[in-house]
C-alpha cells in the first residue's frame, strides 16, 4: 500500500508526468462524453418490490386479466365560494362527461355532486401503460377536458393514483440540471469562503464537476446495462453525494499540499509528500462510504439497490479525481493559485498556532469536563425521537399543497374520509362461488374501513374484487385496513385461503415493511464495514470503537433534533420510510470521515510526540479543513431541501445537523477528549507512548 501511495505521488507531482496525468484526463473525460450515450431518468422513484411481495403479486396477475390494465383518475370540480353549486353550474360540468369518457377505457364517466353540494366529482378509468409513460401528458389532457368552457369560478383539480403520479413526477421535474446548479454554486461560494483566493476555488471546482459528470454518465450506463433503473431521485442525490464526498477529499489534500509548501521551496516535493500523507486517509474515507453504498445491493427495494449502485460509482470516481486529476492540475498552475495568501516557506506551523490549537490545548485541561458536556448534549438532542414514528400518507409526501393533495382535501370534507381509495382482492374461483362460506366480497365489507366490494372479471382461476376504503391514501388506517383484509382473507386459515390483497395502498405498506426489512439487514453490515475499516486503518482496537460510538450517537441526536423540527414543529405526522435508513448510511458513512482524518493524522503525530501531544497537534492541523469540509457538506446535502419532496428535505436536513455536530462537537471536543483520557490506550494495542 504504501508503495502505490509513493508510485501514485510520483506521477501526479512530477515535472513532466503532472501534464501527462492532467492531459489524459482531460482527453478521457471528453471521450466518454462523446462515444458514450446519454442515460435517461425516470421522473419518478418506482416501488421496485421484489415479485414476491402479494401486492407485486396482485399487480402481475391482474396485467393478464380481460381488458386493458387502468388506472383511475380522479376529477374534483370545486368553487372558492362556501355556497353549493348552482344547478347550472352542475350541468356543465355534467357536460364534460363525455370527453372525459373518450379519454379514458370508454367506461361512462358520471360526474357526481356531494350530500352538500359544494363540489363534484367523477372518476375516469385511464390507460395504465400512457400513465407509467407520460404522466403528466395525461393529466394535462385531463383537467383540459374537465375544465374546458366551464363557468368563471370553477375550479377543476385531479387528485387518485394518477393525479399524485403526476404532480410527483412534476417535483422531480429538472431535478438534475437545478440540483447541479445549485449544489455547484454553493461549493464555489464555500471554497471561495475557505480558500480566500480569486482562482484557487476554480480547480477544484472544475475537477468535481468532471467527476460528477462523469459519474452521472458512467453509473447510469452501467445500471442500464445491469437492468437497474436510475430515477431522478437517485440521479439528484448522486450529485450531492458526488459534489460533497470530493469537495472533502479536495479539501484535505489542498490542505496538506499548503502545509508542505511552508517546508519545501520545491511545489513538486511538496504535493508528493502531500500525496503520501493525505492519500490514505482519502483512500480510507472512500473505501468505507464505497462499500457502504455496496450493502446498499441487498436491499429487497430495487430503487435502494439502484441508489447504492450508482453512489458507489461515484463516490469511486470523487475518489480519483480528488487523487489523480487533482493534484496533477495543482502542481502544474503552481503556488500562484493561492494568491493573494501564497504559502512560502517558514510560514508559521498551523499545529502550534490559531484557533484551533487553543482549542486543543483547552480540551487537554478539561477532558471530563468536555467528553461528559458534550456526551449530555448529544443525548439531550436524542431525547427529540421520542414518540417518534417511521411512515407519511400519500397527501404529506410533497411539500405545499399540489393539486392532487388540495382535491383529496376537497374530497374528505365533502364526500367523505379516503373517497376514491381502493384496494385490489384477488379470490380463486371456488371460494368467490362458495355460498357455504360467503363471498369474499361480503366477507371483506366485515373488516372494519371497507366500505363496499365489488367482483369485477374472472380470469385464469381468479375473481378480481374492487375495494373501497375508509382511510386516507397510505395512511397507517389505510395498513391497518390491509392488514386486517390479509389476516381475514389471505391466510392459510382464512375461509379463502389462497386470496391476494394488492393495491396502491397495499404497495405502500409492503414498501414500507421491505424497508424496514432492509433496515434490519443493513445497518448492522454497515457499522460492521466502518469497524472494519478503522481497524485496520488505525491498527487499534479501542479508538475504531470510541469513534464509531461517537458517530452513531451522532446520528441519534441529528434524528431527535429533526424529529422535533419537522414533527413537533413542523406538524409532520412521521418520517418517510426510507429517511432512518439514508440517514443512517449518509451520516455514518461520511460522518466517520472527519474522525478518520483526525485519526490518522494523530497516530502520525503520536509517533513523534505521544498520543495526547499527537492528537492536540492533529486538532490544530486539521481543524480549519475538517470544519470547511463539514461547512461544505452540511450546506450540500441541505440542497435537497429545493426538490419539494417531504422525503430528501428531511433526509438533508438531517444529514446537515448530524455534520454540524459531528464537524463542531464530536470531532473537536468529544473525540479528543475521549483521546487525552485514554491515552495510549486509544491505539492500543499499537505501542505509542501517552
Amino acid at each position: 500500500m504504501r508503495a502505490l501511495s509513493r508510485a501514485l505521488a510520483a506521477v501526479v507531482s512530477g515535472r513532466r508526468s503532472a501534464w501527462v496525468v492532467l492531459i489524459g484526463c482531460l482527453v478521457a473525460v471528453g471521450a466518454v462524453f462523446a462515444l458514450s450515450p446519454q442515460p435517461a431518468t425516470d421522473g419518478v422513484p418506482t416501488t421496485g418490490l421484489p415479485a414476491s411481495a402479494e401486492s407485486q403479486r396482485v399487480a402481475d396477475l391482474s396485467d393478464a386479466f380481460p381488458g386493458t390494465p387502468t388506472v383511475p383518475a380522479v376529477l374534483v370540480w370545486s368553487t372558492d365560494r362556501s355556497v353549493a353549486l348552482t344547478a347550472s353550474e352542475q350541468r356543465a360540468v355534467a357536460s364534460r362527461a363525455a370527453s372525459l369518457a373518450a379519454l379514458g377505457s370508454g367506461a361512462p364517466v358520471r360526474p357526481l355532486p356531494s350530500t352538500n353540494e359544494r363540489s363534484m366529482v367523477a372518476t375516469v378509468l385511464m390507460d395504465a401503460d400512457s400513465v407509467t409513460a407520460d404522466s403528466g401528458k395525461v393529466a394535462d389532457a385531463l383537467r383540459t377536458a374537465a375544465s374546458e368552457g366551464l363557468p368563471a369560478g370553477i375550479q377543476t383539480r385531479l387528485t387518485g393514483p394518477v393525479g399524485f403520479t403526476a404532480d410527483t413526477v412534476n417535483a422531480f421535474a429538472g431535478t438534475d440540471i437545478r440540483l447541479l446548479l445549485i449544489t455547484a454554486s454553493v461549493v464555489a461560494l464555500l471554497l471561495i469562503l475557505t480558500y480566500r483566493s480569486p482562482v484557487l476555488w476554480i480547480v477544484p471546482l472544475v475537477v468535481i464537476g468532471a467527476a460528477d459528470g462523469l459519474a452521472r454518465v458512467v453509473a447510469g450506463n452501467l445500471a442500464a446495462a445491469a437492468g437497474i433503473e436510475v430515477s431522478a431521485q437517485v440521479s439528484g442525490i448522486l450529485s450531492v453525494l458526488v459534489f460533497g464526498a470530493g469537495t472533502d477529499y479536495a479539501l484535505l489534500l489542498v490542505s496538506r499540499y499548503r502545509d508542505e509548501l511552508r517546508r519545501t521551496p520545491d511545489r513538486h516535493v511538496a504535493m508528493a509528500a502531500a500525496v503520501r500523507g493525505a492519500g490514505p486517509a482519502i483512500a480510507a474515507s472512500a473505501l468505507t462510504v464505497t462499500l457502504a453504498l455496496c450493502a446498499l445491493l441487498l436491499a429487497e427495494i430495487s430503487g435502494t439497490r439502484a441508489l447504492g449502485f450508482a453512489c458507489a460509482i461515484g463516490v469511486v470516481l470523487a475518489f480519483l479525481f480528488a487523487i489523480i486529476m487533482l493534484p496533477a492540475a495543482l502542481v502544474v498552475f503552481g503556488r500562484g493559485l493561492f494568491w493573494p495568501l501564497v504559502p512560502r516557506v517558514g510560514d508559521a506551523d498551523s499545529t502550534t498556532r490559531g484557533l484551533w490549537a487553543r482549542v486543543g490545548r483547552g480540551v487537554r485541561r478539561r477532558p471530563v469536563l468536555v467528553a461528559v458536556a458534550a456526551v449530555v448534549l448529544l443525548g439531550a438532542l436524542g431525547t427529540g425521537l421520542v414518540g417518534a414514528r417511521v411512515g407519511i400518507s400519500q397527501t404529506e409526501q410533497l411539500l405545499g399543497t399540489p393539486s392532487s393533495v388540495q382535491a383529496q382535501g376537497i374530497l374528505d370534507r365533502d364526500f367523505g374520509r379516503g373517497y376514491g381509495n381502493t384496494a385490489v382482492m384477488l379470490v380463486p374461483d371456488e371460494f368467490a362461488r362458495d355460498s357455504s362460506i360467503g363471498a369474499p366480497n361480503t366477507l371483506a365489507m366485515m373488516v372494519d374501513g371497507v366500505q363496499s366490494a365489488t367482483p369485477t372479471v374472472s380470469h385464469d382461476g381468479r375473481t378480481q374484487v374492487l375495494l373501497r376504503l375508509n382511510a386516507d391514501p397510505q395512511s397507517e388506517d389505510a395498513f391497518r385496513i390491509i392488514r386486517d383484509l390479509r389476516a381475514s382473507l389471505a391466510s392459510p386459515d382464512s375461509d379463502a385461503p389462497g386470496t391476494l390483497v394488492g393495491g396502491p395502498d397495499a404497495t405502500a405498506l409492503d414498501v414500507q415493511e421491505a424497508t424496514r426489512r432492509d433496515e434490519l439487514v443493513i445497518i448492522p453490515i454497515i457499522g460492521v464495514i466502518v469497524l472494519l475499516v478503522l481497524l485496520a486503518l488505525l491498527r487499534s482496537v479501542v479508538a475504531p470503537l470510541l469513534l464509531l460510538a461517537t458517530v452513531v450517537g451522532t446520528l441519534l441526536a441529528a434524528l431527535g433534533l429533526a424529529s422535533v423540527i419537522f414533527l413537533t414543529l413542523g406538524g409532520q405526522s412521521g418520517f418517510a420510510a426510507p429517511v432512518p435508513l439514508y440517514a443512517f448510511l449518509f451520516l455514518v458513512a461520511l460522518g466517520v470521515d472527519y474522525n478518520i482524518f483526525l485519526s490518522t493524522r494523530a497516530r502520525e503525530e503520536a509517533a513523534v510526540v505521544g498520543v495526547r501531544d499527537g492528537m492536540r497537534r492533529a486538532l490544530a492541523a486539521t481543524g480549519g479543513v475538517i470544519t470547511s469540509a463539514g461547512l461544505v457538506l452540511a450546506a450540500v446535502f441541505v440542497v435537497l431541501a429545493v426538490l419539494p419532496v417531504v422525503a430528501l428535505l428531511q433526509v438533508g436536513v438531517i444529514v446537515c445537523i448530524g455534520v454540524l455536530l459531528d464537524t463542531l462537537v464530536v470531532r473537536t471536543l468529544l473525540v479528543p477528549a475521549l483521546a487525552f483520557l485514554s491515552g495510549r490506550a486509544f491505539f492500543w494495542p499499537s505501542r505509542l507512548r501517552s
